[in-house]
């Protein structure tokens, strides 16, 4: 009786152990599907904002911005205007004196002429360097100036060089020769070598010197044409568009003049070549009667 009651108990602690790993398993699997639904809804969220922001990510890998070297322009402008004669050298000194107003950091004369005669064709000519930042505001002063004195614009023109590839060229050569400069002259330094290798030397540290100071030259003209742009106006002699009632006739007149001057040179060239040969008919004629053999003697 105590060996059954024993096995009685033995039976029914297997039995609650049983039924813990049960209860144990199935908690377990709870877990697991509160975890999977968990990650399923974390999922859909991320989803729906990425399809309600779009911009927020790319498809492509971000890439590292790339440098850029603006390209050095050296700008030249060109502005030529017709006026009447007597207008031209009054508008040619507001020009100047413009510049002179805006100060030498922004604006100096290179150059100023003037030819011709008040009666007939004049020119004029002013150069000046701008600097590139004001020279297009510049070159708007410069044509309110013109159409105040009742100027007629002809053309205006912009052009550009691009001095980029120079300039790095240059700078590249620049430092060449420097370092090479350098290692030349710790050569004299350090006194290796014999006589005639440190006279080689020295020959050799002029004339890199000399190149470098060739280089820097370059270097320092191509950036003034990129820092201040070359202004050229040009000045010349016409007709100013009015409405005045004599113009026709003014023109008619002068084209008339022309005319008779032409008409004047056909004359006196035809004159240059027909009296000529005029002269070598004639006495070729007088030449032959003289040479007719006489009349017929009386019989």
């Amino acid at each position: 009786m105590r060996r059954i009651a024993s096995l009685a108990a033995a039976a029914s602690l297997l039995a609650l152990g049983a039924c813990q790993e049960a209860q144990q398993d199935d908690a377990a699997t709870a877990d697991v599907a509160e975890s999977a639904e968990a990650m399923t809804k974390s999922a859909g969220e991320a989803d729906a904002a990425m399809e309600e922001a779009p911009g927020t990510r790319s498809a492509f890998p971000e890439l590292a911005e790339i440098p850029v070297t603006l390209p050095q322009l050296a700008y030249v402008y060109d502005y030529r205007w017709r006026m009447p004669a007597a207008e031209i050298g009054a508008l040619q000194r507001r020009h100047a004196s413009l510049c002179e107003q805006q100060g030498a950091a922004i604006c100096q004369i290179l150059g100023m002429s003037k030819s011709g005669e008040e009666e007939s064709e004049v020119t004029g000519v002013l150069e000046m360097a701008v600097a590139s930042k004001q020279a297009r505001a510049f070159g708007a002063l410069l044509e309110d100036e013109a159409e105040d004195a009742g100027a007629e614009q002809v053309s205006a023109e912009i052009a550009s060089e691009e001095l980029s590839k120079n300039i790095v060229d240059t700078e590249a050569r620049l430092a060449a020769r420097t370092d090479l400069r350098d290692r030349l002259l710790q050569v004299l330094r350090t006194h290796k070598g014999t006589v005639e290798e440190l006279v080689e030397a020295e020959r050799s540290v002029a004339q890199v010197n000399e190149e470098i100071d060739q280089a820097r030259s370059w270097l320092k003209e191509m950036q003034g044409r990129v820092a201040y742009s070359k202004v050229t106006v040009n000045y010349e002699t016409g007709t100013p568009v009015t409405s005045d009632f004599l113009a026709p006739v003014t023109g008619a007149l002068g084209s008339l003049g022309t005319i008779f001057g032409y008409m004047l040179a056909i004359l006196i060239i035809v004159g240059a070549v027909a009296l000529p040969i005029g002269g070598m008919v004639w006495a070729s004629r007088a030449l032959g009667r003289r040479m007719a053999p006489p009349a017929a003697s009386e019989a």
